[in-house]
């Protein structure tokens, strides 16, 4: 059972990869005053892990009652982070998420689909609907793995001070592309379980 938990909690920290969105919310919240910017951050993650513990107990259910299956999570993913990562290469007028100066990001793109995004939304049915009688476990699983990432995406602020603009621009140009692969491969693995589960 301890070692299911373990795993699990390790499982979703990879997927949740808050090493790899680090220059994502930094570019995110260079736009916002300093003084806001950890609450904006804080308050992202509380709403991502609402949005996270609500796919865990009601993903599978909210997604028949809408008709949806679980490639097309994937597939909109996919082509969410797609466009995310375009800005990231090409910068506009709006920064990353497109928002206006000193905007602030609510729910998108931060909490959704940056922390609690497709995969790990996905992996989340998936345990719940494989083992259902071990929700407890996967609760303390998801739990432990967001509470790591958060810590760890708390610092973000501090690599835009570490980095200065020249730095950050260029992390930000080239996780930028690493993200257009990402989100490429994301939207592919759902067309073609998509394909696999209509035959």
């Amino acid at each position: 059972m301890a070692v299911d938990l373990w795993s699990a909690m390790l499982t979703l920290f990879l997927i949740m990869d808050p090493l790899g969105n680090l220059p994502i919310v930094v570019a995110i919240l260079r736009n916002l005053p300093e003084h806001r910017r950890q609450k904006v951050l804080i308050r992202e993650l509380l709403l991502s892990l609402v949005v996270l513990l609500t796919f865990l107990f009601c993903g599978q259910s909210f997604l028949k009652v809408l008709g949806v299956n679980e490639e097309a999570v994937s597939i909109a993913g996919g082509i969410i982070l797609f466009l995310i990562a375009l800005r990231m290469i090409f910068p506009q007028e709006g920064g990353v998420a497109g928002l206006k100066e000193g905007e602030e990001p609510f729910l998108f793109p931060l909490a959704v689909p940056m922390i609690a995004g497709p995969s790990i939304l996905a992996a989340l049915i998936l345990l719940a609907n494989q083992q259902p009688g071990q929700m407890v476990d996967w609760t303390m699983a998801l739990l432990g793995a967001w509470l790591v990432s958060s810590a760890i995406l708390l610092f973000a602020p501090l690599f835009h001070r570490i980095l200065g603009e020249r730095g950050l621009t260029a992390m930000e140009r080239l996780m930028g592309m690493i993200l257009v692969i990402i989100s490429v491969q994301m939207f592919l693995n759902g067309v073609g379980h998509y394909f696999d589960w209509k035959q």
